[in-house]
């Protein structure tokens, strides 16, 4: 695996939503390596509480006004130690950060419509993946080129003040449906109910909480539709050498692990166990 490592500055670090936020980080080269569905460890240089750095996905690459990139934007939910952390810092203030890291989407089956499903704070990787698959830009040397026709997004928060980026996702060209456990926004209920409703596309990406996963999966295998999902893993170091972020895998002779880190975090929902 190849990756940079950089003491980063911040350039903004803005609220979306309730308790959620976007952070610009300084790092052209990593920003012009980086591709939808990676991500990178994050970690203050000033504090060792927390001792272990934090993944975050690719929300977006910054361009500058020739459209080179310059930095790489991450959405993050303020729930603990590191998120409280990265909520006060400031542009100018620096961060550690290692990636690009895992692997992206793979590209999809069928070029004429396909959904990307999102819960909680699981949208986070389909801004440049939308973008990737209409070819409004490229990413990670890759030449920007549609893929599809048409995308939908379909996110499910638990009420409408958790709801994150839906205006970016909307400009980017998706189609937006959503969902809520409340009922303050869109459909009343799970999201996977909302694409249940709906015509089946040609290929499903999701990520969000395990449950979410698994009955998007279980959907998918009903349906017979092509499904990846980007798992929301804790990791300790992102890179491979600790084995803490392992997933049960479909194997030949019954199943085994798979680190989140180095062999996803986006799999094959067929292949995933639960």
């Amino acid at each position: 695996m190849s990756f940079q490592q950089h003491s980063t500055p911040v350039l903004a670090n803005f609220a979306l939503a309730k308790n959620t936020y976007l952070i610009r980080l300084q790092c052209p080269t990593l920003a012009a390596a980086i591709r939808p569905g990676q991500f990178v460890m994050i970690r203050s240089p000033r504090s060792t509480d927390p001792l272990l750095a934090r993944p975050f996905a690719l929300y977006d690459t910054r361009l500058d006004e020739r459209g080179t990139p310059i930095g790489i934007d991450v959405v993050y939910l303020v729930v603990g130690k590191m998120t409280t952390l990265l909520a006060n810092l400031k542009a100018g203030d620096l961060l550690e950060v290692w990636g690009p890291l895992g692997n992206g989407f793979p590209d999809p089956i069928g070029d004429q419509h396909v959904a990307l499903v999102a819960g909680g704070i699981g949208q986070t990787p389909f801004l440049a993946h939308i973008r990737e698959l209409l070819g409004t830009r490229g990413y990670g040397g890759r030449t920007a080129k549609p893929r599809v026709k048409q995308v939908s997004l379909y996110y499910g928060v638990r009420s409408a003040d958790l709801a994150a980026g839906v205006g970016d996702f909307r400009a980017a060209g998706a189609t937006i449906h959503l969902a809520s456990n409340d009922g303050t926004l869109g459909h009343h209920g799970f999201v996977t109910d909302l694409l249940a409703s709906h015509v089946p596309p040609q290929h499903l990406y999701g990520c969000g909480p395990e449950p979410m996963l698994h009955a998007l999966a279980t959907q998918a295998e009903a349906r017979k539709i092509p499904c990846h999902l980007s798992l929301e893993t804790p990791m300790a170091c992102g890179v491979g050498i600790c084995f803490s972020c392992v997933t049960p895998v479909k194997t030949s002779d019954g199943w085994d692990y798979k680190r989140v880190c180095v062999d996803g975090p986006v799999f094959d929902a067929a292949c995933l166990k639960w």
